[in-house]
């Protein structure tokens, strides 16, 4: 045992086992669920909500792998982060965190935005975008699996196991939360919280004990289609949204979105939506798209979307265009429902 490990208590080390590979462990990350409660009591620490793409990354001697949540290799995009885990003094670790960009105290989707998708070396280091890798969760250390742990110990052994200067930061918490501090985290321009239960283990699903208060309304949604322009407008007027039932069933209409873009960015999606056109609607509820120039493309890009608000009859109010994503699975793609406010 690492004499990181030995600093815990002898209870808590009868928890340890001999990990899985750390690829493995990281193909299988938890996540949050959506909520409306604000009132907590002391068992919850909290943490900021990053604006970002999921990401964990693996180091086992000498092999750096950078993933996102969906398997999918990172390294080429994010060398800096790769070279700053490899040249970390630990040589045993698996970690959870998410890359952001920041633009001021804020982190900026649109501006990561620029930088996902790159992979030639010369396209990166030509990127003006700076990217932080924020860390929260340590699943591997030292050939022992992790998760079993409380939060509070996996944080804090994840603190003391890596060395953190940019492009690596450490996610601190508080430990008291609420409908106050979300409110000051709202008025600093953040996401909102995650608020997590203290004594959870990690589990490898979506689960209650992680919980997401958001700021404002916002989540994923598949494409599945794209109107025509008009006007002096190019590319197209404006894209299709669905979402899955639980379970990766019917793909539902949601509505559409027709801000957020730039011109480039209109240009460049367009020739993305082409090459996925088919003949027929994707959408189970084709009936409920009355829009003459629409046009049905293969469901297999998300789009990050905020709006401010579900309509009586499930439609998007005043929706607006962050971004693609990457890191998220088409049949992933569900309503986001917020849970109940009781305490606990």
């Amino acid at each position: 045992m690492s004499e990181l490990l030995a600093t815990l208590p002898a209870d808590r080390q009868q928890l340890l086992s001999p990990a899985r590979p750390g690829a493995e462990l990281a193909s299988r990350p938890m996540a949050a669920t959506l909520t409306d409660r604000r009132d907590f009591s002391g068992d919850w620490i909290f943490e900021r909500k990053l604006d970002g793409i999921r990401a964990l990354a693996v180091l086992e001697g000498d092999r750096v792998a950078l993933y996102s949540r969906t398997g999918n290799r990172l390294d080429a995009t994010y060398p800096e982060i790769v070279e700053a885990l490899a040249a970390q003094e630990c040589e045993d670790f698996t970690v959870d965190g998410e890359i952001v960009a920041f633009s001021g105290n804020r982190t900026d989707f649109g501006l990561l935005q620029q930088r996902m998708g790159l992979t030639r070396r010369r396209d990166v280091e030509a990127s003006p975008v700076v990217v932080t890798y924020c860390l929260f969760d340590l699943l591997r250390l030292d050939g022992a699996d992790t998760r079993p742990l409380t939060l509070r110990d996996r944080k804090s052994l994840l603190r003391r196991a890596l060395t953190y200067q940019a492009p690596l930061r450490f996610t601190t918490h508080r430990n008291q939360g609420g409908g106050d501090l979300l409110a000051e985290a709202c008025d600093r321009g953040w996401e909102g919280l995650i608020a997590k239960r203290a004594d959870s283990r990690y589990q490898p699903r979506r689960s209650p004990d992680w919980l997401k208060l958001k700021c404002s309304q916002g989540q994923e949604f598949v494409i599945g289609g794209f109107t025509e322009p008009a006007g002096s407008r190019v590319g197209f007027g404006a894209l299709l949204l669905g979402y899955y039932d639980v379970g990766a069933g019917a793909l539902h209409y949601a509505g559409k979105v027709g801000t957020g873009f730039d011109h480039r960015t209109l240009v460049i999606m367009r020739r993305y939506l082409e090459e996925l056109r088919v003949t027929a609607s994707p959408f189970a509820d084709r009936d409920r798209i009355r829009e003459g120039t629409a046009r049905w493309v293969e469901p297999c890009l998300v789009a990050q979307i905020a709006f401010t608000e579900w309509t009586r009859d499930g439609m998007l109010r005043h929706s607006r265009f962050l971004g693609l994503r990457e890191d998220k699975k088409p049949q992933e793609v569900v309503r986001e429902q917020g849970q109940g406010r009781k305490a606990a």
